[in-house]
């Protein structure tokens, strides 16, 4: 292991993720207490409640494989204390992995390679990861009252159509900009010159068809319970398939 991966894998830095998360726990435990006795004391069966509890804690653990999967890329250029602290607070495995890459970029690197990085890097990126993150929580804080008021509020029309509106739109625009750079960028990485890689565009052609056929069981053949698998399938097949790329190439 060289210096730079021993200095972000040090046991300091494990014992303050330990605590940060340590307390994350104690507060969700709380949280849960205190539901539970709500819930009671509103008259709810407890039978209800404790099968409630369970099934959350279930279905939990199918959309954390994903997580684990992100947590595990990151590792190898970020370290895992710190990876593990990013996937298991505020963040998403899609924003985490997307910015430290960008941010990565920003410095002057092609990417997250472990070879390029230096601690003086890896605080930049982790910088950009976090501050990056918090934009929700200060938007929380400040705005989610009066959006919960105006969510609550009875509508002044009744949207009778049946069609999405326009924050279905906004979001779906959203992700199609975002998935439209990245394939773009991909194939540019791809076009013949010195230095090509094709790699990143057939592993992402490759997740593309997965996800593809998980919806298709979804959406029309009602296998809803495929939603917790999707993501992960997705990435597994797709990382799968790099491995034997490279192999064959």
């Amino acid at each position: 292991m060289n210096e730079y991966l021993s200095q972000v894998n040090s046991g300091f830095f494990y014992l303050i993720v330990a605590l940060a998360l340590t307390f994350m726990t104690v507060m969700c435990v709380i949280f849960l207490v205190k539901s539970y006795r709500a819930g009671v004391k509103l008259g709810m069966d407890k039978k209800v409640l404790k099968k409630t509890i369970t099934s959350s804690a279930t279905f939990t653990l199918l959309p954390s494989i994903s997580i684990l999967l992100g947590v595990v890329a990151l590792s190898g250029s970020l370290g895992v204390p710190f990876s593990w602290l990013r996937l298991s607070v505020i963040g998403a495995l899609q924003y985490e992995l997307n910015v430290a890459e960008i941010a990565a970029q920003s410095l002057g690197l092609p990417g997250l390679k472990v070879d390029m990085m230096d601690t003086g890097k890896f605080v930049t990126v982790a910088l950009v990861m976090t501050i990056g993150i918090l934009g929700g929580i200060f938007i929380s804080i400040f705005f989610l009252k009066k959006y919960l008021n105006k969510v609550r509020s009875k509508p002044k029309k009744e949207n009778t159509s049946g069609k999405p509106g326009f924050g279905a739109h906004a979001t779906t625009a959203m992700f199609v900009g975002l998935c439209a750079a990245y394939i773009g960028a991909y194939i540019g990485q791809a076009i013949p010159r010195a230095g090509s890689d094709i790699m990143p565009l057939l592993v992402a052609i490759i997740a593309a068809i997965v996800m593809a056929v998980f919806e298709y069981f979804i959406q029309k053949k009602g296998k809803l319970v495929l939603e917790n698998f999707s993501l992960a399938a997705s990435m597994l097949i797709a990382m799968a398939a790099a491995v034997l790329i490279n192999m064959v190439l």
